[in-house]
């Protein structure tokens, strides 16, 4: 029996169709409607993740979660992992971790983060989601409009590398946030209170100080804005 293969949507016509649509609209529409068994969430767990991820839980707890384990997390992240999947009850949370012979080949003192973090990023976070997104037509992002200059412009939806990318909080502000956290009793990443505000690998993520912004803390002092699973806007990949 052949599999019931689904029309793949139109980028513009989803644009349009969803150009006024709530965070939560955007993802009930996207899990229900336009995706249905074939979207993700990639999820960070950090220091904003638990509203996205909340939002989610809200429409479909079996949506899977992918987590990029690159193996330079901090402990802090794990054990907030760990509260948020018990607390919003999810049931897919996929561990996703770099090939063991890449690692071996490519970062075997596990010091090339120091070295080249592109190519860091490439092995520990690119190709891992490459290969943890392939069942998938399309995949949910974190990122939001007013976290640096880089993401200013993001649109709600977006096709890239051959999968939509559906970017439901692009539109909320740092104090949409914080009112969301508070309005959901949800938890906060525990590195927040320590002046973390955008957390990814430990050798990578700095504090950041009153008036930078969110990402500024990331990759600290090198020319490099994004781990390169997303690209600064009006850039080709």
């Amino acid at each position: 029996m052949n599999a019931i293969v689904l029309p793949k949507p139109d980028l513009a016509l989803l644009q349009k169709k969803y150009a006024d649509a709530s965070s939560i609209e955007l993802v009930e529409a996207m899990v229900k409607t336009e995706f249905p068994g074939q979207i993700a969430l990639a999820s960070s767990f950090g220091a904003e993740s638990a509203v996205l991820l909340h939002l989610v839980a809200q429409v479909d707890r079996s949506t899977p979660i992918i987590m990029l384990d690159t193996g330079k997390l901090f402990g802090e992240t794990k054990r907030y992992r760990d509260q948020l999947v018990d607390r919003l009850g999810l049931t897919d949370v996929r561990n996703a971790v770099p090939d063991a012979t890449d690692v071996a080949q490519r970062d075997p003192k596990g010091v090339l983060w120091s070295q080249n973090p592109d190519a860091c990023c490439a092995l520990r976070k690119v190709a891992v989601l490459e290969r943890a997104l392939q069942p998938f037509t399309a995949w949910f992002t974190g990122r939001k409009a007013f976290q640096a200059s880089t993401r200013a412009a993001l649109p709600k939806v977006e096709f890239e590398g051959g999968k939509f990318k559906v970017n439901p909080l692009v539109g909320m502000s740092r104090e949409d946030i914080e009112n969301y956290f508070e309005t959901y009793d949800l938890p906060h990443h525990p590195l927040v209170a320590d002046g973390y505000l955008s957390i990814g690998c430990m050798p990578c993520t700095d504090r950041v100080a009153a008036g930078e912004d969110p990402r500024s803390g990331r990759w600290r002092g090198q020319n490099k804005v994004e781990c390169g699973i997303h690209m600064p806007a009006g850039a080709t990949k």
